[in-house]
């Protein structure tokens, strides 16, 4: 992908790519990592009387599949919360079962556990609670350690351009620890000035990468409200 679209992050001594998509990339090893799909989010909220358009799950392997095939990653994590409730694996339609397992052929699959799907079953892939890889650690909800890139909290940021305010999903990061913004077409998020972020870099001493149209915005901060 062209350089806009891709920005560097150093973690913990090891240099990483965030994309564009939402996804992180560590190519030393051929790694790519997405966070929160939430996939089966519209036919949770309509089991429940709220109705979606049923077309989240169709949209989120689209888009993974598109990143996956421009970086042919040997390993992907998913960081939890990979289907939005327990039973949702149960509810893919055939074509979305077809579309994961051919994203699976080649190549190794972990499911990191989230606090949505403690395991998803027959789904192919390996479940795991975390993963370390080196000096980096991968789990779902942050706990703020050193060399840590989680999800769970779905960050997002407001800033101000020449033109208009935007508000956008971003990853969140201080050079020590991460937080990625959910993939998932309707995972939504949460401010990066919301206490949680406060707990994870009290010194409020981070970048936040947004996604932006059609680049990404490396964002200091104190410029995000």
């Amino acid at each position: 992908m062209e350089p806009s679209r891709c920005a560097t992050l150093e973690l913990a001594g090891v240099s990483l790519r965030v994309d564009l998509s939402g996804a992180l990339v560590w190519d030393e090893q051929r790694l790519l990592v997405v966070s929160d799909l939430h996939l089966e989010k519209g036919s949770s909220y309509a089991s429940r009387g709220t109705l979606l358009p049923p077309f989240d799950t169709v949209a989120t392997l689209r888009r993974l599949e598109a990143v996956i095939a421009h970086y042919d990653p040997r390993t992907v994590i998913a960081l939890g919360d990979s289907f939005h409730d327990r039973d949702a694996h149960t509810r893919l339609t055939g074509d979305d079962r077809a579309c994961i397992a051919n994203l699976q052929v080649g190549r190794d699959w972990i499911w990191i556990t989230g606090n949505h799907d403690p395991a998803p079953h027959g789904i192919g892939g390996e479940v795991a609670d975390a993963i370390k890889i080196s000096a980096v650690t991968f789990r779902h909800e942050p706990t703020g350690a050193h060399g840590e890139i989680a999800g769970h909290l779905h960050p997002k940021a407001r800033v101000a351009t020449r033109a208009r305010t935007l508000e956008r999903r971003c990853f969140v990061s201080d050079g020590a620890r991460a937080v990625m913004p959910a993939f998932g077409a309707y995972a939504g998020g949460l401010s990066v000035r919301d206490a949680a972020f406060a707990k994870l870099f009290p010194k409020r001493a981070f970048i936040a990468h947004v996604l932006g149209d059609t680049r990404l915005h490396s964002i200091a901060a104190a410029r995000c409200y």
